[in-house]
């Protein structure tokens, strides 16, 4: 239902001008393809391929070509012509460096992963929510020999697939959680069956049972994790710690203590953000 006549009928009651209907930004779709492919290439700290951006992004292969090469000129990107792929640039650097001071997530995580890294020999995480996905920002390896590498800095997945989106999807209201698990063909045909919403759903309700998520092997074979969210000062869950490793550091026996550690780390971060500031 239209409600602008009704919202505008009680304005001019109250004697104040009906608000006009808001007008498209001109350029905006430029800037979120810009926005889009920026994400796109930071996922692999390796590079990014131009087939598999222009796979992700849905758009055709000469625009994703144009604005990447325009997006190089400036410094946001580089081009590496021998493995063709793409990269971050030397501005992008800048910019993080400068944002850095704002965002004292790393500094505040940085000695819970080493603590976690330490205590259990695992590689250890911190990851951030951004909209519909997590992206990985730190980590920190343990000293157990045999590591799983499906999590790197600057990898993102989506909320609902490895451990710490689980983490983070299961404390959020109910209607974020049913728009973001409405039923997409062409996420079930990315991610596999065993990250159907019915699927995705019995995982958030055993993590909500039990305070942290545990990923069996769903993203890759053999390959577990765990994670506890951290919460910012409105109660929300903005970022995540997790474990990873191979399925036999991950039995049911060991699991309540790795998921008692992240448990106590995140804890222990979510007090520091959530403490007044000082005046």
């Amino acid at each position: 239902m239209n409600d602008r006549p009704a919202i505008a009928r009680a304005q001019k009651t109250r004697g104040a001008q009906p608000v006009p209907p808001a007008r498209p930004v001109q350029g905006a779709q430029v800037v979120a393809r810009i926005a889009l492919l920026l994400r796109l290439v930071g996922r692999n700290p390796a590079g990014t391929p131009l087939a598999e951006i222009v796979r992700d992004s849905g758009l055709t292969r000469p625009t994703v070509h144009r604005l990447l090469t325009s997006l190089a000129a400036e410094g946001l990107l580089d081009h590496d012509a021998v493995r063709r792929t793409w990269n971050y640039g030397p501005e992008v650097f800048v910019m993080g460096t400068v944002a850095a001071a704002r965002y004292p997530i790393e500094e505040l995580a940085r000695p819970s992963l080493v603590r976690l890294a330490e205590e259990t020999g695992e590689s250890a995480f911190l990851s951030i929510r951004r909209g519909a996905e997590t992206v990985c920002l730190l980590r920190e390896e343990g000293s157990f020999p045999i590591r799983s590498f499906v999590l790197h800095e600057g990898v993102r997945f989506p909320l609902g697939v490895a451990s710490a989106g689980l983490a983070i999807l299961a404390y959020l209201p109910e209607a974020e959680t049913d728009a973001l698990l409405a039923e997409n063909a062409a996420f079930s045909a990315r991610w596999g069956p065993q990250h159907s919403p019915a699927s995705i759903r019995a995982n958030l309700e055993r993590t909500r049972e039990t305070g942290y998520a545990v990923n069996p092997g769903l993203i890759l074979e053999g390959s577990w994790g765990m994670g506890a969210a951290i919460f910012d000062r409105s109660g929300r869950p903005g970022w995540a710690l997790s474990l990873t490793g191979i399925e036999p550091r991950f039995k049911p026996e060991r699991q309540k203590l790795l998921g008692q550690l992240l448990l106590d780390e995140a804890s222990r971060i979510t007090q520091t953000l959530q403490r007044p500031p000082i005046a």
